[in-house]
Order: structure tokens, then sequence, then C-alpha cells
């Protein structure tokens, strides 16, 4: 993903989830980067962009059974 396109997409998801505490941070691999909250990670966000005119990000969030045990 691009700087801008991770900016982009940034921008859209703390809107979206009414936060300015989400960050996404570049990874060594070119197909995803890190999404955290609060300095802790959330997941991983994909791109798809096989088709130039439709391109799609896809968020991957996993959750431990022990963090909800917590919660």
């Amino acid at each position: 993903m691009t700087l801008e396109q991770i900016a982009q997409v940034q921008a859209y998801l703390q809107k979206r989830l009414g936060t300015q505490n989400l960050t996404i941070k570049p990874r060594k691999v070119a197909d995803s980067v890190e999404v955290y909250l609060n300095d802790e990670i959330l997941g991983l966000l994909y791109i798809d962009d096989e088709d130039k005119n439709d391109i799609s990000y896809d968020l991957n969030i996993s959750i431990l059974q022990q963090d909800i045990d917590e919660a």
C-alpha cells in the first residue's frame, strides 16, 4: 500500500469507527498494513488491487478468547 492509500484508509476508519486513536502502520510486505487502536495491534488490513479500477480493502481482526474473558 502506498502512503497515500494508508492515510486515506486511516482517515476513513477513524471517522467510521469514531476514534482518532486508530493508526495504520506499514509492514515489510506491500499487500498489507497493521492497524492499531491505542498503540495495541487490532489487526491486519489487506489491499486487493488486482483490478486497478476496483480496489478494495479487507480488515482482518483476530480476537483471543482470553481477551474476551478478561473484558
